[in-house]
């Protein structure tokens, strides 16, 4: 970044260069609360319809969106409580700063396991963090 200043006294122009740097933008949510309720399906219709038609394929994309394997979801399909649903439901509450308890992560994932992805898909959306970089041009 460079500004240029007017010297009154002697009228003539000098350049001054500023040391400091543009830092990133970033902007993101403070809410300790999910963004959406457990049933909210109706918020996001096109992921709702994808993840009721195709569950095993939006399982693996959200989570390997979410930064895990990408076939981990499938090993929720061999027994009663779903693991996996509920360890991403649980480091998603932490990664986020949102309030709630592990009984309440089993439940919601054993017995509402579809509307639950679906409440994570759109609380990804929702923090997914964009990081505007603001540069200077010189003048």
């Amino acid at each position: 970044m460079l500004c240029i200043t007017l010297d009154l006294s002697t009228q003539s122009m000098s350049n001054q260069m500023v040391v400091m740097q543009p830092r990133p933008v970033m902007v993101f949510s403070d809410s300790d609360q999910w963004g959406s309720g457990i049933c909210d399906c109706c918020d996001d219709v096109p992921e709702c319809c994808f993840a009721y038609w195709c569950f095993a394929c939006f399982t693996c994309i959200k989570a390997k969106k979410y930064g895990e394997c990408l076939c981990l979801p499938l090993l929720d399909f061999c027994g009663i409580v779903p693991p996996i649903t509920m360890s991403i439901r649980v480091s998603m509450r932490q990664r986020y700063g949102i309030k709630g308890d592990m009984c309440n992560d089993c439940l919601v994932a054993t017995f509402c396991r579809l509307c639950v992805w679906c409440q994570m898909s759109r609380e990804m959306k929702a923090r997914d963090l964009q990081i505007t970089l603001v540069g200077a041009r010189n003048l």
